[in-house]
């Protein structure tokens, strides 16, 4: 599989990893690798326990999804 950005723009680059998103072939200059976060809520009966394990998830995601999910992260700025 070949990088679909580098493809794009003429370049011949293997693709090392998918987007998790869009599922578009990235080489290791246009791949962002980013961390999950695994969390559980567990109800006891008598409350709610919020536990975020120590090891996270891998994910590979290119420029462009990772622009659009950070984009939902942002605070609305205060006019």
């Amino acid at each position: 599989m070949k990088c679909y950005i580098c493809a794009k723009q003429g370049v011949d680059s293997e693709a090392v990893a998918i987007c998790i998103v869009c599922g578009m072939g990235l080489c290791l200059g246009h791949a962002f690798k980013e961390a999950l976060e695994v969390k559980d809520i567990i109800d006891w009966g008598f409350g709610e326990e919020k536990i975020v394990y120590p090891h996270t998830l891998p994910r590979f995601i290119c420029a462009e999804c990772k622009l659009a999910i950070e984009q939902r992260k942002r605070k609305p700025k205060s006019e």
